[in-house]
């Protein structure tokens, strides 16, 4: 491992921690993560010829995260409307341009955009919310463990042990084995982070072991995916912010598709109580 990265991984494991234990630093540093990705995402899209209207996407993609941790809702999944609304003004946008050719393709792209970074991050402020106070801390903790325990584990095994390709065509890199490596990490994180989860659901030490290799193997699904978008892109990383990590999305790939299906599993979970 360079010292590039471990530099940036050190910084970012920091930044991480003060961010979950304070509520407005948490805030700031999801918005700004959010920002970063969209503005990446966008970055790639452009590099492909696609008329995106990143601006307005980042706008939107602010405001979700925003109108969650403030409660800032009309209705119930008020941040859809944001979506909805911003869909409106991309429309008006592209009336103005003179030029229509791939206006489906762009506004399409800049709408999956706000949803693939934007929504689906902001589902860790959901899940901070979710129980008031400490308990709420505790479960984004531990899906950030269980999940950044996937992504060590499939580099550490991967990069010593991987011979047979996971996926060739979507990423060369990633093999069978660090997969493996992956899940065994997520499952001993999520042993170790056992007391972050409410002891209302008294979950049994298998339990939290298969939970963690769930939501571990969800991870990895999501890194998978943010390959097969940089493969298309034809770029390594997305990013440079990072200096042996890559960029934003580099890092908060996996939470993209973890967080969400954690929320929703906690969700119906805990309404079983």
């Amino acid at each position: 491992m360079s010292l590039k990265r471990v530099l940036s991984s050190s910084v970012m494991i920091l930044l991480t921690i003060l961010a979950v234990v304070n509520k407005w630093f948490f805030i700031g540093f999801i918005v700004f993560l959010t920002a970063g990705g969209l503005y990446e995402f966008f970055y790639l899209i452009k590099k492909k010829g696609i008329p995106i209207y990143s601006y307005v996407g980042i706008f939107i993609g602010i405001l979700i995260p925003l109108s969650i941790f403030t409660n800032f809702q009309l209705t119930k999944n008020w941040e859809l409307l944001f979506i909805v609304i911003g869909f409106l003004m991309l429309l008006l946008l592209q009336f103005a341009r003179e030029d229509n050719r791939n206006a489906i393709v762009g506004i399409s792209t800049t709408l999956f955009g706000v949803l693939y970074v934007s929504w689906f991050f902001s589902f860790l402020v959901k899940i901070r919310l979710m129980i008031p106070g400490i308990n709420g801390v505790k479960l984004v903790g531990f899906i950030l463990i269980v999940t950044k325990a996937a992504d060590i584990g499939a580099l550490f095994i991967g990069s010593k042990f991987g011979k047979h390709p996971l996926l060739p065509r979507v990423s060369p890199n990633k093999s069978i084995e660090g997969l493996v490596g992956s899940l065994a990490f997520s499952g001993i994180a999520a042993i170790l982070a056992r007391s972050f989860l409410p002891a209302a659901l008294n979950y049994t030490v298998m339990q939290v072991v298969l939970i963690g290799v769930f939501f571990g193997a969800i991870g990895q699904l999501g890194d998978l995916s943010e390959s097969m978008i940089k493969r298309d892109c034809n770029v390594k990383d997305s990013g440079k912010l990072l200096p042996g990590l890559g960029g934003i999305l580099d890092v908060i790939d996996s939470l993209l598709f973890s967080a969400p299906a954690f929320y929703l599993y906690m969700s119906s979970a805990l309404n079983t109580l």
